[in-house]
């Protein structure tokens, strides 16, 4: 008996097509399998450390400028330098208690010093300030570890009033931002000399590091 051969082409199709499903679902279970085996795992939680020191600043000289000179007063020629018998001067008394007080100045206007008796501090401590602090995304992922230096000057207030970035290791991963982000957020001690509140600077060292388990 003769075979049709678009019976045998039918089969032969069927059948490689089942091989062929067959084959494409071992080597995708191949795959999942070899990607879990490699894939990495995040560390799933990051401590920071705080070490506050205070701030190696390079003392600067501030002068004051000196007053303007005085106008000289050039007196005023009259007419006739005796003064007329019906002419009375009265006097006037000035009420030195009716003068407003100056103006406080402002505390950008304050020096800075560099000596004093009591250096700034954080208020609750490093706690507080690890309450803020957030490990940041792209580090945490990657499994980076970092160290960021905050210089910071603390006014009068206990308010953080600027902060400079002097040294951060890595860069650019998320550690500076993360750093100045908390640090604006507490709330500070100001430093004193001779019991009263001072502007100064003070050196915050922020160390990324994971738990060790």
């Amino acid at each position: 008996k003769q075979k049709n051969p678009k019976y045998d082409l039918r089969n032969s199709y069927k059948k490689f097509l089942e091989l062929s499903i067959v084959f494409t679902l071992f080597f995708l279970i191949l795959t999942v399998q070899i990607a879990k085996n490699f894939s990495f795992t995040p560390p799933e939680t990051g401590k920071v450390k705080i070490k506050i020191e205070v701030a190696d600043i390079p003392k600067t000289e501030q002068h004051r400028l000196p007053p303007p000179p005085a106008r000289p007063q050039v007196p005023i020629p009259t007419e006739s330098e005796e003064i007329p018998e019906d002419l009375t001067i009265s006097s006037t008394e000035l009420n030195l208690t009716e003068i407003p007080p100056p103006p406080p100045p402002l505390e950008d206007e304050l020096p800075i010093f560099f000596a004093y008796d009591e250096p700034p501090e954080i208020i609750g401590g490093v706690a507080a300030l690890h309450k803020h602090l957030k490990y940041p995304e792209l580090a945490r992922v990657s499994g980076i570890e970092g160290i960021v230096y905050v210089n910071v000057l603390v006014g009068v207030s206990g308010k953080a009033e600027k902060l400079v970035i002097l040294k951060a290791k890595p860069q650019n991963i998320g550690f500076e931002e993360e750093a100045l982000r908390a640090l604006r957020k507490v709330k500070w001690k100001p430093a004193k000399q001779r019991d009263r509140a001072i502007r100064c600077w003070i050196s915050v060292p922020v160390r990324f590091e994971f738990i060790k388990s």
